[in-house]
C-alpha cells in the first residue's frame, strides 16, 4: 500500500452565504490522499485502471467547482470527497482538504479548512 497526494490545487468557487461570495469567484485550495495499491501499479508500470490518475483528479475537482455553487464549505468537501471516491475504485481510503482562501471575516483570516475521509 502507498499513498499518492496532491497538495494545494487551487480553482475558484462561488460557494458561500454572502450575496458577494455567490457573485464573486473565491479561490479554494484543494488536498487529497488516496491510499492504494501503488505496489500493482509500479510492477505494471503503464497508466491503467489500478493507478490513479492525478491528470484525470485535477480535472474532476475543476469541472466539480465550475459546475457547482454551495452555501457551505463543509458540503464542499464533503460532495467532493464522495465524487472522487466513487470515480477511484482502486482507493482504500480518500481524504480530501478544502480550503476557503481569504474569508470574508472582520479581520484577516488566511483560510478556513475543512477534512473528510472516506474508506472502504
Amino acid at each position: 500500500m502507498g499513498i499518492i497526494r496532491m497538495r494545494n490545487m487551487s480553482f475558484f468557487g462561488y460557494h458561500g452565504l454572502t450575496s458577494a461570495e455567490k457573485e464573486l469567484a473565491k479561490r479554494y485550495s484543494v488536498d487529497v490522499e488516496i491510499d492504494y495499491d501503488t505496489a500493482t501499479a509500479a510492477k505494471h508500470d503503464k497508466l491503467d485502471d489500478s493507478v490513479v490518475n492525478y491528470e484525470t483528479i485535477y480535472w474532476e475537482i475543476e469541472k466539480f467547482f465550475r459546475k457547482n455553487r454551495f452555501h457551505l464549505t463543509e458540503t464542499v468537501a464533503e460532495r467532493l470527497a464522495d465524487a472522487l471516491f466513487e470515480n477511484q475504485p482502486m482507493a482504500k481510503k480518500l481524504v480530501v482538504r478544502v480550503r476557503k482562501n481569504h474569508p470574508p471575516f472582520p479581520g484577516f483570516l488566511e483560510s478556513v479548512e475543512v477534512e473528510v475521509e472516506r474508506n472502504r
